[in-house]
């Protein structure tokens, strides 16, 4: 089971939500506020991290930021309604997936053993394409010979890219396989992830040469980058 940081300030959710995702097993570390969250992040150090947006003091998006900036702990992000600005701005500092107020406990713990799949190791040796190595079995990835720090859920999408190299992914077939999404059209999470996942694995994220936008429908990686 998962060490999990809750950080809520709405202190009969968090005892809910924390009571709810100990019956399942997980070992939970509750704050109330950024700063508390973030000196248990250090002193913790959990497997993920659930994190309110609208908190006093720190926000939410300034400690996913900071926890992002600390390594590469997964995040769910809590919203309290499913907000364009605010999902595409908690995605942007960072976070891996997130979930709508109200929320039940076995839809959060669904989330999190999810969340936490993506960094599951599987059978296979390493792939290299051009100066950039995928090792699907250790889970890692080096570029020039430089190990690259990738959270699970861009790990997970760089696995799912390169698994077809070439080829086309629908926004909707990323959501499925990365995030075990059964709802449509949520394009959002996925164009954040693939933007954070260029910024790491590119010379020029700006001029992205292994993972390509095909407008108006995807994704694809190019294996060869000449």
């Amino acid at each position: 089971m998962a060490r999990v940081l809750l950080i809520e300030d709405d202190s009969s959710l968090r005892r809910g939500l924390a009571m709810g995702l100990r019956r399942q097993g997980h070992h939970l570390y509750e704050a109330g506020t950024g700063e508390e969250g973030l000196e248990l992040l250090r002193a913790a150090a959990p497997d993920i991290v659930v994190l309110d947006l609208m908190l006093p003091g720190i926000d939410g998006f300034e400690v996913c930021r900071r926890v992002r900036a600390a390594g590469t702990t997964p995040i769910v992000m809590l919203t309290a309604r499913d907000d364009d600005l605010d999902v595409v701005s908690g995605l942007e500092a960072g976070a891996d997936d997130y979930v709508v107020k109200p929320i039940r406990a076995r839809v959060l713990e669904a989330r999190i053993r999810a969340v936490l799949r993506r960094g599951e190791h599987v059978a296979a040796g390493p792939e290299v394409y051009g100066d950039l190595t995928v090792d699907r079995g250790a889970l890692t990835v080096t570029r020039a010979s430089r190990s690259l720090a990738l959270t699970p859920t861009e790990l997970r999408m760089l696995l799912e890219l390169s698994r077809s190299p070439g080829q086309v992914l629908s926004r909707q077939h990323l959501l499925q396989a990365v995030w075990e999404h059964d709802y449509l059209g949520d394009s959002r999470i996925v164009d954040a992830c693939v933007q954070r996942l260029r910024a790491k694995i590119e010379e020029n994220p700006s001029r992205p040469v292994y993972v390509q936008t095909v407008r108006t429908f995807g994704y694809r990686f190019q294996p060869d980058p000449r």
